[in-house]
């Protein structure tokens, strides 16, 4: 993987240094990047849930990462067979998340870095939470566990912002580096700098019809949650931004033509697969909105950073009961105009797959059909082309035959 990564950066380096680099490139570079960090052997590293403080950890000059980055990872490289394959041996459940599987098999087979320390989260599950404990005992390392209420009261957020300020006795007790206040008020007001031109990117996929192909914003809000309060990351989401106006003012330069938008539940198909291109080639749908592109908190004071970042972890839409999820999915489809949902409903997932009846009702009720696909979103041995195509073609037709909830 370290190689990978090196390599990774070194193409896209070189293309940007001799090109017009897109947006998309400049997001790779910073991903590579990172991967880089996470592999170099120098760097303190800290593996976590998805729902960590990424900028606090930043401040504090540690490399941190939610682990399910590199299980997609591994399935984009097209590696990911063997190392699910040595979980399935060492005896976990093939119906588990595959994610976690493959961080597994990998860490098993010696490719996951030793971290410092550990940071699990209780949102937005316990399968992660798992994987952190069992990667805590692997290497023998502390893991601190943030417990997410599921509930913005103010006495919830008390109770998150002190775990963060213990997180921070944590890390440093282990690193023997002291927090810098005035590093970690200085991430923060890049951290809002960042979702500040984040929300203006998200505003120009609104329009009809969106400057957004269906691969332009592919992942992006949650892996940019791993470059909170790096001014790096504020230049990655200026370049999305001005990339998409150029396009709205230059109609030349817009993606194909646009009859179906459609939201994307969830994260995405992480290996190479054609659904995303027959899609937009031969229906002229496109996805211009995925289930985590959305900015669900305030800007975070830097006065009061912890709760800043406590009001974050909980609003993220997983957490909390399922209506919740469905409210904002419903949210999104009428902000973007949406004609149709697509729900992976990733293998082994209870996010992707235990509340697919309930969010399948909830978005038909304001008239936007879902199409289920029942899919491994890492595995690619289990993908097969022909019988997607045909419920794609089924979608694209029942998209057809119904008025548009938006005209």
């Amino acid at each position: 993987m370290k190689k990978y990564f090196e390599e990774l950066e070194k193409g896209l380096t070189d293309a940007i240094r001799t090109g017009k680099p897109s947006a998309r490139k400049r997001y790779s570079l910073e991903i590579a990047r990172l991967g880089g960090r996470l592999y170099s052997g120098t760097d303190k590293v800290a593996w976590c849930g998805i729902a960590a403080p990424f900028d606090l950890l930043n401040s504090m000059g540690v490399t941190s990462c939610f682990v399910e980055f590199i299980g997609a990872m591994l399935a984009s490289t097209g590696m990911v067979g063997e190392f699910l394959e040595e979980a399935d041996h060492a005896g976990y459940s093939s119906d588990s998340c595959s994610y976690h599987r493959a961080v597994t098999g990998a860490t098993m087979k010696g490719i996951m870095p030793a971290p410092e320390f550990l940071v699990g989260t209780t949102n937005p599950c316990s399968g992660g939470l798992a994987v952190i404990e069992n990667l805590a005992r692997h290497f023998g390392k502390d893991f601190f566990v943030l417990h997410i209420p599921q509930d913005d009261s103010r006495r919830s957020v008390r109770f998150l912002a002190d775990q963060m300020r213990d997180l921070v006795r944590f890390t440093e007790r282990i690193t023997g580096t002291p927090l810098d206040h005035d590093t970690l008020k200085l991430t923060i007001l890049n951290s809002n700098r960042v979702w500040e031109v984040i929300r203006e990117v998200y505003d120009l996929a609104k329009l009809v019809p969106s400057p957004v192909a269906s691969r332009d914003l592919a992942n992006f809000g949650i892996v940019m949650s791993l470059f909170q309060g790096r001014e790096s990351a504020i230049s990655v989401a200026e370049a999305f931004r001005d990339e998409l106006a150029e396009r709205v003012a230059n109609s030349a330069m817009a993606p194909l033509p646009e009859k179906f938008r459609i939201l994307w539940i969830q994260n995405r198909i992480q290996f190479k697969h054609p659904l995303e291109k027959m899609l937009e080639e031969h229906y002229h749908a496109r996805i211009v909105i995925d289930e985590l592109n959305d900015i669900t908190w305030d800007p975070i004071d830097p006065g009061s950073p912890f709760e800043g970042m406590a009001r974050r972890s909980i609003s993220i839409p997983f957490n909390g009961p399922v209506e919740k999820r469905i409210g904002h999915l419903q949210k999104l489809a009428g902000e973007y105009q949406i004609h149709g949902a697509i729900n992976p409903c990733n293998w082994g997932c209870r996010q992707g797959t235990g509340g697919r009846g309930l969010i399948e009702d909830g978005l038909r009720k304001i008239g936007i059909p879902v199409l289920n696909l029942e899919v491994d979103c890492v595995d690619p041995r289990k993908f097969t082309p022909g019988q997607f195509q045909t419920r794609v073609e089924a979608f694209v037709e029942m998209m057809q035959s119904r008025p548009s909830p938006w005209a």
